[in-house]
């Protein structure tokens, strides 16, 4: 019986620690969200703060990337090779990422005990909270109480001109088969894993590249078939697709408003 449930605990940690690893299942497009990449001023640091947030640090294959992995979503802590990052997300296209918890104060408590640095959230609420990095990423915490997970990520927010935000949501849903709708009162696209939520800038932003939060990543299932879509629409690739040694392909392009934007065909994890 004791080897019984051994078994059982081992293969249930199992299945959790798969689905853990696993982004959303793609769309008839074929994308999921796949990642937000960092160029951390201190990868240590930035390292220590998602972890402490309930995530899993892990190397890439050829130990040239660290990333912290949640569900749905990759933290990609640095750019090899790059310049030193010119700002924090706050003032970009996107200002801040976000992740859900079952009960923002009780994530607030036992972050704080393990170093992370928490902002409360805006006009006194309980169920929202901010992680902000030292070197200026941005991220959001809400709550929803029917949650499992103790966290999981949820969106991506993006901040334009008013009268670009009609525009901006019908690029992704043209070019990524994202859903429209709404979230709260923001026009939002809704994709496997995030949702991407625009809201109005009284200011201009800027470009992503360059800052903390350099680009987003999708995941695609078949690169080339989706290269050959957004070239027709109009889109041209940044840089050639590239076949990493492992067989997985990568390639760039950008959205008008200055977001940076990676696409992965994987043939394998991380």
């Amino acid at each position: 019986m004791k080897i019984l449930i051994a078994g059982l605990w081992l293969a249930s940690n199992l299945a959790a620690a798969a689905a853990f690893a696993q982004p959303a299942p793609p769309n008839d497009m074929g994308i999921t969200m796949g990642h937000v990449h960092l160029n951390s001023a201190d990868i240590e640091t930035n390292k220590k703060i998602f972890v402490g947030m309930g995530g899993v640090a892990k190397k890439n294959d050829t130990g040239t990337i660290q990333y912290v992995m949640f569900p749905g979503v990759m933290v990609f802590l640095n750019l090899p090779n790059a310049a030193p990052a010119v700002g924090g997300s706050e003032g970009t296209v996107i200002n801040h990422v976000g992740f859900l918890v079952p009960n923002v104060q009780d994530a607030v408590a036992k972050w704080k005990a393990a170093g992370v640095p928490v902002l409360p959230g805006r006009n006194g609420r309980l169920d929202q909270a901010y992680v902000v990095t030292p070197d200026g990423m941005r991220v959001e915490i809400l709550e929803d109480k029917s949650q499992t997970l103790p966290i999981k990520f949820q969106h991506v927010h993006f901040f334009v001109a008013a009268d670009a935000i009609p525009e901006i949501q019908a690029w992704y849903a043209k070019n990524f088969g994202a859903v429209p709708g709404m979230r709260g009162d923001n026009k939002s696209d809704d994709i496997p894993g995030a949702n991407l939520t625009f809201s109005k800038s009284d200011t201009p932003t800027v470009p992503t590249k360059g800052h903390v939060l350099d680009h987003i990543g999708f995941d695609v299932t078949d690169l080339a078939a989706t290269a050959k879509r957004l070239e027709a629409n109009g889109v041209k690739l940044d840089r050639d697709i590239v076949t990493q040694p492992n067989g997985s392909k990568l390639s760039f392009v950008h959205d008008q408003w200055g977001t940076g934007i990676e696409l992965n065909e994987r043939h394998q994890p991380l």
